[in-house]
C-alpha cells in the first residue's frame, strides 16, 4: 500500500501539466477586437485579416510546460528512494510556483502593454490545483517515510 495515493496525486499533476502543451493557456481581448493568446509556443495575436501573428516567444512558459509533466512522471518512479523523492517533489513545488509567477507576470505585461482584458481565466486555476496536489503528494511521501522508519525501529 505504500506509495499509492501520492502516485495518484503526481499522476494527476502530470496530466494537468499536459493541458498546457496544447491550445492556449490564457486568452486576452484588446480594444481592437483582436485576441491575444499565451501558448506554450509563444505569444500570438489573432484577429483581423492577417491571421495569427506571433508576438514573441515565452521561453519560461515553454520550459516549465515541458518540465512539469516530465518531472512529475519521473518522481513517481523514485518510490524506492524516498529521500530523493521528497527533494524532487520540493523542486516540483518550486517549479509550479515559478510557473504561477511567470504566468502572472506575463498576464500583467499583456494587460498593460496591449490594453487588454481577460478572456478566459479558468486555466489560471490549474497550476494552483497542481500545487495543492504536489503538497498532498509530499505529505503522503513523508508519511510513508515515517512508517518505514517506525518499522525499522521495531526490528
Amino acid at each position: 500500500m505504500i506509495q499509492r495515493i501520492q502516485s495518484v496525486y503526481l499522476l494527476m499533476t502530470s496530466l494537468l501539466s499536459i493541458l498546457f502543451l496544447k491550445g492556449s493557456y490564457l486568452t486576452f481581448f484588446d480594444n481592437s477586437g483582436s485576441t491575444i493568446n499565451i501558448m506554450a509556443a509563444g505569444l500570438f495575436k489573432t484577429g483581423g485579416i492577417s491571421g495569427p501573428e506571433k508576438l514573441g516567444n515565452l521561453w519560461i512558459i515553454l520550459i516549465m510546460s515541458i518540465l512539469l509533466p516530465v518531472l512529475s512522471t519521473v518522481i513517481i518512479f523514485l518510490y524506492k528512494k524516498r529521500e530523493i523523492q521528497i527533494l524532487a517533489v520540493k523542486f516540483l513545488i518550486l517549479v509550479i510556483l515559478a510557473f504561477i509567477a511567470a504566468s502572472v507576470a506575463y498576464s500583467l505585461m499583456i494587460l498593460s502593454k496591449y490594453d487588454a482584458s481577460f478572456g478566459s481565466w479558468y486555466k489560471l486555476m490549474v497550476p494552483v490545483i497542481q500545487l495543492i496536489l504536489a503538497f498532498l503528494a509530499l505529505r503522503g511521501i513523508k508519511k510513508d517515510d515515517e512508517l518505514v522508519k517506525s518499522y525499522d525501529r521495531l526490528r
